[in-house]
């Protein structure tokens, strides 16, 4: 017995499936162009799986402001056809097993707290450096999503009369700012920024800075406000050692210019990365239907 688990994105939906404690059985297929060929897709990995195991049930991480007991997806995302619907409802009738949907970044902070960097901690913050800026929050291992559903969304903080913490913060953003500087296509990807700062390139150094200390404005602002154990970094960046690096160490200055040096939360990486989104969708499906 197990449970088929599916991670939603914005260009692939991987999948995988839950048996014995371990996630087997991997892959991904481009994300559908509607809801009917998602369905389709998704059906048609549920009956692979099916033919060798009993299925128990689904568990589904999803963009989104997802509404958990209510089984709607709110908000906007890259999937624009999952949202304002009973969509929850659909899927349990298209598979015939209980169902589980939750926000993906939630999901991956699960994982975490589950069985990753923050599994003996009981306040964490879990950061996601990409496209955007976002996260959760852990009180007591559960997740504060509060009354809107926005709990997480750091990357809305302002860090000046205008910008937030996406707009100064996201390596995607930075790029196509740094890109746009240099009249280069090329010079809008994310790697080449990086690569032209570490080779001295004046302007990348100046872009990668900037870049470091809005992540490391905002952590600060963070810590100071949660006071949380940990605070858990993923997304792209999260496999860049050095980046993370001098990111502990820009928050440590900043506490210690205000005199919080006391807060000093940890700052961990992200255990699971690819994985973390399906394996939280698991921990949120035991958490929720129970078995």
């Amino acid at each position: 017995m197990g449970m088929v688990v599916f991670d939603i994105g914005g260009s692939a939906v991987k999948y995988g499936f839950w048996q014995d404690d371990v996630l087997d059985g991997k892959g991904s297929f481009p994300t559908p162009d509607s809801w009917e060929a998602m369905k389709a897709e998704m059906h048609r990995i549920f009956d692979r799986f099916a033919v060798s195991a009993v299925v128990t049930g689904v568990a589904i991480s999803s963009p989104g402001a997802v509404d958990s007991e209510a089984g709607v997806i709110g908000g906007i995302s890259a999937v624009p056809y999952l949202h304002h619907f009973p969509i929850k409802a659909e899927w349990e009738a298209l598979f015939g097993v209980p169902v589980s949907v939750e926000n993906d970044a939630n999901c991956a902070a699960l994982a975490e707290v589950w069985r990753g960097v923050a599994k003996n901690v009981q306040h964490a913050l879990f950061f996601v450096i990409g496209s955007g800026i976002g996260g959760s929050v852990i009180l007591n291992r559960q997740l504060f999503k509060g009354k809107h559903l926005f709990g997480g969304e750091f990357g809305y903080m302002l860090l000046d009369a205008e910008h937030t913490l996406s707009d100064l913060g996201s390596p995607v953003k930075v790029a196509a700012r740094y890109g746009q500087a240099m009249g280069s296509a090329e010079a809008a990807d994310g790697k080449y920024l990086f690569e032209q700062a570490e080779q001295g390139e004046p302007l990348a150094v100046q872009y990668v800075e900037g870049m470091i200390d809005a992540l490391a404005r905002g952590i600060y602002n963070l810590a100071v406000s949660f006071d949380p154990e940990m605070i858990i970094i993923g997304g792209g960046v999260s496999v860049r050692a050095d980046l993370i690096a001098r990111i502990q160490e820009r928050v440590a200055y900043h506490l210690a210019a205000q005199g919080a040096e006391a807060v000093a939360p940890d700052i961990q990486v992200c255990a699971f990365h690819n994985d973390a989104n399906l394996i939280g969708a698991v921990a949120h499906f035991q958490q929720t239907v129970g078995f």
